[in-house]
Parts: structure tokens; sequence; C-alpha cells
């Protein structure tokens, strides 16, 4: 079964109607988003960085899968589909996709601040100061800071190196270490963009160029690959 790997960004789920930074000028209620999305920033004030993701998490719970999330679930009956996203929300997996690999966190989990290890499902949208881990130590959200190292990387590697099609969905490939994964795809991946922005930090020439949003470009791609 040939393999696809999607790697995905926040133009994905953009269409959910999830706002970026990048829609706001980087700007979260007037606080420049390093001063809500950094290990200093938990030091500083965690009630403010917990007031930030609960919106946030709210936001999420509240969006539906768009049509792009759903085509990806169903091309699983076709392919083997690994999705790699920089995303944090949780609609691919709502959307149907099985192997989904978070390179940034998971909006709706926690994790403790004494052992990194010890990581929770949140069943509930708000987190506040008080919510501890089994080990006595306040709770954090399981999100990847600025500044801070991004593990699940090292997993998605050998995932991109066996890829036979590579798409790159709502992502200009800027951010790094994410940015990199494509450079591990073989010489003969198949490679499509799909965003009505331009590639960056990556050759161009590789890739067969989409430029649709997600919930555009992908089904057209997904029933070219179908046929």
């Amino acid at each position: 079964m040939k393999k696809i790997v999607v790697l995905t960004g926040a133009g994905m789920s953009a269409e959910s109607g999830l706002k970026t930074f990048r829609d706001s000028d980087g700007l979260w209620e007037n606080h420049n988003v390093y001063d809500v999305a950094t290990p200093e920033a938990w030091e500083r004030d965690p009630e403010m960085v917990l007031k930030f993701y609960n919106e946030r998490r709210k936001q999420v719970r509240d969006a539906k899968p768009n049509k792009a999330h759903v085509v990806l679930g169903k091309l699983e009956e076709k392919y083997d589909v690994h999705i790699i996203t920089q995303n944090i929300d949780d609609l691919h997996e709502r959307g149907g996709s099985t192997q989904v690999i978070h390179l940034h966190g998971e909006i709706n989990k926690v994790r403790s601040t004494v052992d990194p290890g010890l990581i929770n499902e949140l069943d509930h949208w708000e987190m506040k100061l008080g919510d501890l881990c089994e080990k006595g130590s306040q709770l954090r959200p399981h999100i990847v800071w600025f500044g801070e190292a991004v593990p699940m990387i090292e997993k998605a590697i050998p995932i991109v190196k066996m890829a036979d099609v590579v798409m790159v969905i709502g992502t200009s490939l800027s951010v790094y270490p994410a940015a990199g994964l494509v450079n591990y795809a073989p010489p003969f991946a198949e490679k499509y963009y799909i965003d009505p922005k331009e590639l960056e930090g990556a050759n161009i020439y590789d890739f067969k160029i989409i430029k649709e949003k997600a919930g555009v470009g992908v089904p057209d791609l997904v029933e070219q690959l179908i046929k």
C-alpha cells in the first residue's frame, strides 16, 4: 500500500474558523504571542497563559472538521496515510484520520510541570491554577512553546523518509524544525503544495503547486489520487 505523508499547518484549520496569530498581527488581547506562549510567560504569569489556552481550547471544541479534514480521513481507505501537523487542535482526528503526529502539542491534553512524561487528556475546556498532577505539581498545557524542543520531530522524520507522496497543506514551511521535514522525503516521492500563499524555505521546483485553500485543493487532489 502506498504511503502518503501529509504535513499541515494553520491554513488547514482556518477554514474551520480557527484563527491564526498571523490573522491578528500576532496579538491576543493586545498581548504579543511571546507574552503567552513561552516558558518565560508561564513563569511570569501562569494565570494569563492558562486563560489564553482556555479560550483557544473552547474555540477548538466549538469548531468542526472541514471538508479537507474529512477527505484526508477517507483517503485511509486506499492509502497508508500519516498526518504530521503543526496544529494543536484535534480536527484531523475528528475528521477520521487515525495516524496523526502533533509536532507542537495538543490543546486537549495537559502535562505535569515536574514530569514531562505525565500527560493526560483534559475532559473539560478550562484549566485553572491549582489543577495538580498525580505528583502534586501544577498542570500546564501540553503545548510546545516558543524556545522549547520539538520532541515529536524524531518520530516524524522516519515516516517522511518512507513517503511515496508528500502533501503540504496550509503551511508555507517557514517554521523550523517542521519546515525541514520535506528534505527527508525520498527523491522519487511526488510532492504537492496546497495553499493560496507562496511556498517558502523549500525547493518549489520539486512541488506541484495548487494555489487553493485546503477545502478546495485537498478534495481535488484526493480525487486524482484515488482514480
